[in-house]
Formats: C-alpha cells, structure tokens, sequence
C-alpha cells in the first residue's frame, strides 16, 4: 500500500450536487457551474504523483481510496485503477462512479460522487477558511 497526503480548501461555491464525479481542483476560484468540485486551492495535483504511484494506478486490481476529513466530519470514497490512467493534468483529480478515462481522472467505479457526501461535510466545505485533509491510498490486491 502507498499512501499520499495533501490538502484542499473549502470554497463558499461548493455545492457537491453532481451525481457522477467530485472533483478537487488547485484553481483558487470556483463558480457554481462546478458542482461537482469539493475543494480548491489543491497543494498537490496528478501531475505531480510519483512515476512508482502512476504505474499502480494503471492497474484496474488496483484499489485507490481518498479518505477527507474537515472539521471532525470525514468521508472515505472507494474505487479503482484503469489503464487509461495518465495523471498528466496539473489542474484538477476527478473521481468518477463511472468507467470514463481521462488525464483528469484519479480513480473509475467510485462508489460516491459529490451528491452523496454527507451534507454537513459539504457545508464545512463551503468555508474557505476550512481545510480539508486529503489522504489517497493505493492497494495492489
């Protein structure tokens, strides 16, 4: 198992209704148009995991877990690798309940996308002020 930690910032934007992704991005501003976005002002990007990280990510036996956690409230969202993982983008990590693949994307077959996130999470989340501490988890099974 390989663990990367790292931090995201609330922002009053969020509003976590999408029901396919969540997004963490290191853009500083959001608008409401990005519904699926949890955190901004991301300290680490994909771009800038490990070559040894990349390589497990490829690998669709691979189990990636984000676990958050914001001011006591904490989230845990479980999903896969895939070979169409590059982890090129230096902007956003996006989680997806579904198969699609892109540079963007940091795990497939999430088991929650933004709109099922506890809702007193998200209103933690909507304070720029909060930090939310990110754990990613990669388990070669």
């Amino acid at each position: 198992m390989t663990n990367v930690k790292f931090s995201v910032y609330g922002h009053e934007n969020v509003m976590a209704t999408h029901r396919s992704t969540l997004e963490l991005t290191s853009e500083r501003t959001l608008t409401k148009r990005g519904n699926c976005i949890i955190g901004t002002k991301a300290n680490l990007t994909l771009r800038d995991l490990s070559d040894e990280i990349k390589q497990i990510a490829k690998h669709s036996d691979t189990k990636i877990i984000l676990r958050m956690q914001i001011g006591g409230k904490s989230e845990v969202i479980k999903g896969s690798g895939g070979n169409g993982l590059t982890y090129t983008n230096g902007i956003s990590m996006v989680i997806r309940k579904s198969n699609f693949e892109c540079d963007r994307t940091l795990m497939i077959k999430a088991d929650k996308a933004s709109i099922d996130l506890d809702r007193e999470f998200v209103e933690l989340a909507k304070n720029p002020n909060q930090i939310v501490h990110c754990t990613l988890e990669f388990i070669i099974e």
